[in-house]
């Protein structure tokens, strides 16, 4: 009987007294981040770190008790160890974090073990998805996956949008996945729908009369959605006699109201993207003449400097700064808030699609061959590779370790493996007798990628390993944060509360071991930006009750 005891008892570094639980998991790691990186649960586990600032408080507001890493280069490194390798067992992942409201960087990644060569292993991470050509498809959502190369067999349908023939972008919002759409019929204007799941799609109506919805972005915790006067021309197919231009934002308000908030000027017939860098809502035109458009509240937009006069499309932020495409010209250009600056013209290109970051690095897709370029600084880009035989990449996005890219003609996506290499996962849009299909807007929404697609107007999804997404922003400042591994599942809890399961495995199925290093800050996607505290890895699964109970002290 007292062995019995003695087992369930455990102390917890940081919470103070000890307490009894009835099945207690074994911590393996802690890096309480007080002042230094040490690791303090005993293990004595080789830990470097890079570029972190150990002077800031906590959540407990006492100094010198977080770390504060810069999303450039701040990185702490744990070296691989047996008692670090999780197998196909239960683990844990508790942490303090905290962001800021004002951002112009993606917030990256948390806690991650991953082999990219084998696919193996699991990421933590708080992620923004910018840049998925027309849309800002995910803002300051946690999602934790693990991996070992597995793949659903074909991708999930989850049929058309109404009459839509495009579905020009998608956003997860509050717990909502929302896709805008495209049609062709005369008196047709585009739409927004909700995902209902099993239930098919909620349809919230059209904001505008134009033919299109494009654009869809999160700012000050609501929808925003952009309106266009879209030519189907452009896709070969056949023109909308919709007469009605775009041009317009609105906001969807309660009771699935839209309000309106302007136009961006009487010369904008539609709208490309939107995007939110430093706290400002930003907007471009789709067609000429250019325009670039930053949103001063109620239905007032001032414009803003071009850049030579190109137009901007797709749009994220990134290291400080906001990066943008050009239908104009094979190039990115680069927005420090006042002035744009030319950051290189990408090899043979003509037209340049969408971005992604992904491992640290921002990458770009383009027309007319289909490849995808890594930034290397000043005005250099690296070529990544080519999709297939396709001749436009345009969408791409971070998902479980991998990113990933959609294409035309075919409307295939790939996955990218490194070293040149992309791999066909499937094609989501067979329409007969046109010319060309895209795989056109990306979205991550309860632990799936989503894909929508022209001339179908279809969406379709496909899971990657197992994920859990908390689908709702995280708002800033400090949050704790536990992702759990247990036999069957994986759960997300945020401040004490289940924010996101996933599907049901089965344990075997996810052997997790690899021989990577544990890095806190970085992983799939990028360097974290902001604040780190009493960050913990636990060997077995905690309970609701004991997430409940580290997530009342503060440290």
């Amino acid at each position: 009987m007292r062995m019995a005891i003695s087992l369930s008892l455990v102390v917890l570094l940081g919470l103070g007294a000890t307490k009894v639980w009835s099945a207690e998991p074994k911590l393996t790691g802690h890096w309480p981040l007080h002042g230094n990186a040490r690791e303090q649960s005993g293990a004595d586990l080789p830990t470097t770190a890079r570029g972190v600032d150990f002077e800031p408080a906590g959540p407990g507001k006492a100094a010198r008790t977080a770390g504060r890493f810069n999303g450039r280069d701040s990185v702490i490194e744990v070296a691989d160890a047996p008692s670090l390798r999780m197998g196909a067992g239960e683990f844990s992942i508790s942490l303090w974090v905290n962001t800021q409201v004002e951002l112009d960087d993606v917030l990256g990644d948390l806690v991650s073990q991953y082999d990219p060569k084998t696919r193996t292993g699991f990421h933590l991470g708080l992620y923004n998805h910018g840049g998925v050509t027309n849309g800002q498809p995910n803002s300051r959502q946690l999602h934790f996956g693990i991996d070992q190369g597995r793949l659903d067999e074909q991708f999930t349908d989850h049929g058309r949008l109404g009459t839509a023939m495009y579905v020009m972008s998608m956003c997860v919002h509050d717990g909502q996945l929302y896709a805008a759409t495209c049609h062709a019929g005369e008196k047709e204007a585009g739409h927004v729908l909700r995902f209902a799941g099993k239930d098919g799609w909620t349809d919230l109506g059209s904001p505008d009369k134009a033919n299109a919805i494009s654009g869809m972005a999160v700012y000050n915790g609501a929808l925003y959605v952009a309106s266009s006067k879209y030519r189907l021309g452009g896709s070969a197919l056949t023109e909308s006699q919709n007469p009605n231009v775009g041009g317009k934002v609105f906001r969807l308000g309660e009771g699935g109201k839209w309000i309106p908030c302007g136009t961006l000027s009487p010369e904008t017939e539609g709208i490309g993207s939107l995007v939110v860098f430093r706290r400002k809502l930003y907007a471009g035109s789709l067609y000429k003449p250019a325009g670039f458009f930053r949103y001063e509240g109620g239905e007032k937009w001032t414009a803003c400097a071009l850049p030579d006069g190109k137009r901007v499309e797709a749009m994220t932020v990134f290291n400080g700064a906001l990066y943008a495409t050009s239908y104009d010209e094979g190039s990115v250009v680069r927005f420090d808030g006042q002035k744009w600056d030319h950051v290189g013209k990408i090899p043979d290109a003509t037209q340049t699609y969408g971005f992604a970051v992904h491992g640290g690095s921002l990458y770009v897709s383009e027309w007319p061959k289909a490849r995808v370029f890594r930034y290397a600084g000043g005005t250099q880009w690296d070529d990544v590779g080519k999709l297939g035989q396709e001749l436009e990449a345009m969408p791409l996005l971070v998902y479980n370790g991998k990113m990933y890219g959609g294409t035309l003609p075919s409307a295939e996506v790939y996955r990218f493996d490194g070293d040149m290499n992309w791999t066909k996962i499937g094609t989501v849009d067979s329409t007969p007798d046109v010319k060309y299909r895209r795989a056109w807007s990306m979205a991550v929404f309860q632990g799936r990628l989503f894909v929508g697609t022209l001339p179908s107007g279809h969406v379709l999804s496909i899971e990657a390993g197992r994920n859990a997404t908390a689908d709702r922003e995280l708002p800033a400042g400090w949050h704790h944060v536990a992702a759990i591994r247990g036999n069957d599942r994986l759960q997300l809890y945020v401040d004490g509360k289940l924010a996101s399961e996933s599907a049901p495995f089965v344990a075997k199925d996810y052997d997790l071991t690899n021989q990577q290093p544990l890095r806190i800050g970085l992983g799939a996607q990028d360097y974290f930006r902001g604040d780190l505290a009493d960050v913990r890895l636990y060997r077995g699964a905690l309970s609701a009750e004991q997430v409940r109970e580290i997530s009342a002290k503060k440290p």
